[in-house]
């Protein structure tokens, strides 16, 4: 037996809600047992004998349980579990309202400790509503037992695994002997040590001894002060790690990061080492660099072992980041995963390593499944059922006002672990605010631009100067940039329906039309809308990026996070509750 030997395989009579608790507890290895220390530990000193105990008094009494019942009262319906507990001295009534389960919990010939307040009635004392930690009842206190004085550990329980559980179980593993039915396992030691004798410290088989069956409140804090120290100490050795991994990740590509991306990724690796899941907004302005943060995580999160999964809000966003991420990655030997509706891709291509290649939806999902695909981008694929992540240690969100908060949810619960949690977005809506000023969202901010950038204009144009927008537009377009133009319709909108502005109209098919034949007809333009199938979507930004196109005409479809460098003029028609794109 190991560390990491699966307590399935030592405990094999498990009643399917044992399992369930054990996975909720997250103990699935005899480490993550070993680890699972008491909350607390009984002196058996603090003890009350039952036959010493008086009316009004705050007691702590161990006792074994002789006969335990429910009934309900006929008037007001009650449910009151009752029990009669005795230890050598005397017997005393324990009674419970409104909960009657406590008769399972308690079964008779059980042992536990109980502290509450005695009271009396005829004559006949009783505590109400007691608190009780289930013990072994061969722990019987020292005023009983003289080999008994020894702390008794309690520990964190959940329904289907009581604290006598684990304690049976933790014993089975440290203290019983093979021909006792025990299966002792060596637990290597891992601080150095002159660390170790530096500080004091127990060396680890001790200390797991001390923590769970410590014979002094000495042996106790020690072994405290071990794990302590041992948790801090790993936390920097993790965060050392992280951090020469994310100068590795900066020497992949020819790149200066700008400080505030800088700020921003050392808090994300402060997060990864924390011990603790992440739940971080990323906030930067469109081509700040909140993609170059994420790639980071990811890598991060890849090279130990784990996945990392980012949904984008649309497919055209979608594959913009796997392109990105592809050319950030091409030399890391990461492999990346595409997957939308209708797109499923690969990167490397075995046939060329520098390309992706299209392959089979169910060829990708089988190999993230097993942790072959260690990154996956995607739309809201992603949070389908059929896709099984075999451990997702960081989901990212981006632009995540477009996502509700189940399909966030969705994705976070992928993990059967808790995962890393990063989202980004360039315009915070109320309730992220909400959960910022509320401190259950921290938030990194880049507020400095890639250097080279210019800076960005705004402007609203009444209707009385849009020939003076077009002429500009027409002067930066013969200058070799390009120019999109965001309607909030496809088709043009009914005009004898009331309640609708002349400028909320513009439809693409419309403003398309104008202005290839009136405005700019010595310019290429093209539109681009929900209705067109993937590849004519694809085939439309390609032809646009690669500078064929010098005018888009679309719907808000490309009006979220999409980089088109030479793009440097965004007009919107009826720009009521829209936001601006900037270069």
């Amino acid at each position: 037996m190991t560390p990491e030997t699966k307590l399935e395989e030592i405990f094999t009579k498990l009643a399917p809600k044992q399992k369930s608790a054990l996975k909720n507890l997250g103990l699935r290895t005899v480490r993550d047992l070993l680890y699972h220390f008491p909350y607390r530990y009984e002196n058996p000193a603090n003890l009350k004998r039952i036959g010493e105990v008086f009316e009004s008094e705050k007691v702590r009494i161990w006792g074994k349980v002789q006969k335990i019942d429910y009934e309900k009262t006929w008037k007001k319906k009650l449910n009151i579990a009752y029990a009669t507990v005795e230890d050598p001295t005397g017997r005393i009534k324990l009674v419970w309202f409104r909960q009657p389960y406590i008769a399972k919990m308690l079964p008779e010939g059980s042992c536990a400790i109980f502290s509450g307040k005695v009271a009396m009635r005829k004559q006949e004392k009783y505590i109400a509503n007691p608190l009780y930690d289930i013990v072994p009842c061969n722990a019987v206190p020292a005023f009983s037992r003289e080999d008994s004085a020894k702390l008794q550990p309690l520990y964190p329980a959940v329904a289907g695994l009581s604290s006598l559980w684990i304690l049976k179980a933790i014993s089975k593993i440290i203290l019983a002997s093979p021909s006792q039915g025990g299966q002792q396992v060596a637990v290597p030691e891992f601080l150095p040590k002159n660390i170790i004798e530096k500080y004091h410290l127990p060396e680890l088989e001790k200390a797991l001894r001390w923590a769970h069956f410590p014979k002094t409140e000495a042996h106790a804090s020690a072994a405290k002060k071990r794990f302590a120290f041992e948790e801090v100490f790993l936390m920097q050795l993790l965060r050392i790690g992280l951090k020469k991994l994310k100068e590795e990740f900066l020497g992949l590509f020819n790149f200066q990061p700008t400080k505030a991306q800088l700020r921003a990724m050392d808090d994300v690796i402060k997060d990864l080492g924390s011990g603790h899941p992440m739940n971080r907004l990323l906030e930067g302005d469109v081509g700040s660099g909140k993609t170059a943060v994420a790639a980071c995580a990811a890598y991060i999160v890849a090279k130990n072992g784990l996945e990392a999964a980012y949904m984008a809000p649309t497919e055209i966003l979608a594959r913009q980041h796997f392109e990105t991420f592809t050319k950030l990655f091409k030399n890391s030997g990461i492999k990346i995963g595409l997957l939308t509706s209708s797109i499923s891709n690969k990167f490397p291509s075995k046939v060329n390593p520098a390309l992706s290649t299209h392959i089979s939806k169910s060829q990708l999902l089988k190999w993230v499944a097993n942790g072959e695909i260690p990154i996956l981008i995607g739309t809201h694929s992603l949070i389908e059922k059929k896709v099984v992540f075999k451990k997702l240690g960081l989901a990212m969100v981006d632009e995540q006002h477009r996502f509700g908060v189940m399909q966030r949810s969705r994705l976070f619960k992928k993990s059967s672990l808790v995962p890393h949690f990063l989202t980004m977005t360039a315009t915070p809506i109320p309730r992220t605010l909400a959960l910022t000023i509320y401190a259950d969202l921290d938030v990194s901010l880049i507020d400095e631009m890639p250097a080279g950038r210019k800076p960005i204009e705004t402007k609203i144009v009444p209707p009385k100067e849009r020939n003076l927008a077009y002429e500009f537009i027409r002067s930066k377009l013969v200058e070799g940039d390009q120019a999109f133009v965001i309607c909030p319709r496809i088709e043009p909108k009914d005009p004898s329906k009331k309640g609708w502005l002349k400028a909320e109209m513009k439809s693409v098919k419309e403003e398309h039309k104008k202005l290839k034949e009136k405005i700019f007809p010595e310019f290429e333009i093209d539109l681009m809308h929900g209705k067109l199938t993937p590849k004519e979507k694809e085939e439309t930004m390609r032809r646009f990026r690669d500078g064929k196109t010098q005018v888009l005409v679309s719907t808000s479809v490309v009006e979220v996070g999409v980089d088109v460098p030479n793009a440097t003029i965004m007009m919107i028609e009826g720009a009521i509750s829209r936001s601006g794109r900037p270069e």
